[in-house]
């Protein structure tokens, strides 16, 4: 993956740290609005997944960058976006736009920092669906 700045997001934790990692998949946004990409089609999306905290875990880790990029590409890597049971067919806010699949890997990735004892935070989601074009999801409040 090539260096890359990503947007800052401020806070005030003691640790940040930022995961880069790649998936393959398709999909298709169900609507006639979308024009071709109504179509199915496939993207290799780069994410870049920003995390914070005060304390480090038992291994003197805040989280370990592995367990992030799993939870992500084992779930997504070439397969079908719209056929996992996030995303829907039905509801504009769950079709898988980068938009929502930026969203939704938030939400796996804070799902899985509260189970933690030291209780890292999700700051932020970048995800790049083409070489011009990523979206950024951030949290309207972070979760603790």
């Amino acid at each position: 993956m090539m260096q890359q700045i990503y947007p800052v997001t401020a806070h005030s934790y003691a640790y940040e740290l930022n995961k880069d990692f790649h998936f393959s998949a398709a999909h298709y946004v169900p609507h006639e609005d979308a024009g071709i990409c109504q179509y199915m089609h496939g993207h290799t999306y780069y994410a870049n997944i920003t995390i914070a905290g005060d304390e480090l875990d038992h291994t003197g880790f805040l989280v370990n960058f592995r367990t992030i990029k799993e939870l992500i590409q084992k779930r997504f890597d070439h397969g079908v976006m719209n056929k996992d049971s996030a995303f829907s067919d039905i509801h504009a806010t769950a079709f898988p736009t980068t938009e929502v699949i930026a969203r939704v890997t938030y939400e796996i990735v804070q799902d899985y920092l509260n189970t933690l004892l030291n209780q890292p935070v999700c700051l932020q989601v970048f995800l790049r669906e083409t070489p011009t074009s990523y979206c950024v999801y951030r949290p309207k409040e972070a979760k603790k």
